[in-house]
């Protein structure tokens, strides 16, 4: 169950997220929530097998910020991968 709580609070995360950043033109809505909510779940994932327990806090705030971490980092990082692509595209289309 909580698993799922984890999941949608980075979901909330991810789409704040992609507010607060600029350059959300470049990418589509629910990818930052999305991606968020897979790193969040996939740390807590990865720390309960780690050998931490699901009501302790330090799985919690690893986990959280961990997936906010990400995504800013994707917030900041597919603007600028996508301007180089079309960047590309457009000269080997010759526009």
């Amino acid at each position: 169950m909580e698993l799922l709580f984890v999941a949608v609070i980075a979901a909330g995360i991810g789409l704040i997220v992609r507010y607060i950043i600029p350059g959300r033109r470049a990418y589509g809505l629910m990818l930052l929530p999305l991606g968020t909510a897979v790193v969040a779940c996939a740390l807590w994932v990865a720390l309960l097998w780690g050998g931490f327990t699901f009501d302790g806090g330090w799985i919690w705030t690893i986990s959280l910020v961990g997936c906010t971490i990400a995504a800013f980092l994707a917030a900041v990082l597919l603007p600028r991968a996508r301007r180089a692509s079309d960047e590309r595209m457009r000269q080997k289309l010759g526009i």
